[in-house]
């Protein structure tokens, strides 16, 4: 199982990368080295990451904010006692109130351990957390890739990611995450790090079409 933990692990993985795969040449000559997208695992980020489902950045920015006034104690504890109006003050729906309150019971019955996932398999991970009623196959997989540093993630479900690889690729029309899944078994084991690169290329891209 590789991780990418550092700046150097990222470098090595994208020279295998652009080995497998000659249009990540490119790429990198476009946006230069990726961000590494790490962050601490736990809680809280598993928190920030259900918040970014489905929403912009600057809202998931927005609402994390509000968040980290309206809930205190920031603790699955807290989490499990906050009252809808509590949530709501927070700027939270209601569907992600019941995931977090189904995530602070998961947590607080031991029915999830999620420092014990360092240890587990991919596909571990993804069984322990899609358990959680609330968390789907791309919360589970930004986690891995981003908290755990898993190597070989391919979150096929994200937008960004599929308007990336049309880019990258050349496509006529955004491919789904079937399509995308299938084109990105080239790319194994490196999959995450083809992630990294396709997100800045998109974002790069979008940047210049804005500024154009």
């Amino acid at each position: 199982m590789s991780v990418i933990h550092t700046i150097d692990d990222l470098r090595v993985a994208i020279e295998q990368l652009q080995a497998l795969d000659p249009r990540f040449v490119r790429v990198v000559e476009v946006v230069g080295e990726p961000p590494l997208r790490r962050r601490k695992d736990g809680f809280e980020s598993l928190v920030e990451i259900i918040v970014a489902q489905q929403v912009s950045r600057a809202s998931a920015q927005a609402i994390l904010a509000r968040m980290q006034v309206h809930l205190n104690p920031y603790t699955p504890d807290g989490f499990h006692n906050f009252n809808d109006e509590t949530y709501v003050a927070a700027g939270l729906s209601k569907p992600k109130i019941k995931t977090f309150r189904a995530l602070s019971a998961a947590l607080n019955k031991n029915e999830l351990d999620l420092s014990a996932l360092r240890n587990l398999s991919d596909a571990e991970v993804m069984a322990a957390l899609t358990y959680v009623k609330g968390i789907g196959p791309w919360t589970a997989e930004i986690y891995l890739l981003t908290c755990l540093g898993r190597a070989d993630i391919w979150p096929a479900g994200d937008l960004a990611l599929q308007v990336g690889v049309q880019m990258m690729c050349e496509l006529e029309d955004r491919p789904s995450a079937d399509e995308t899944r299938k084109l990105a078994g080239q790319w194994q084991p490196w999959r995450a790090v083809a992630a990294r690169l396709i997100w800045s290329y998109y974002a790069h891209q979008k940047e210049h079409k804005k500024n154009a």
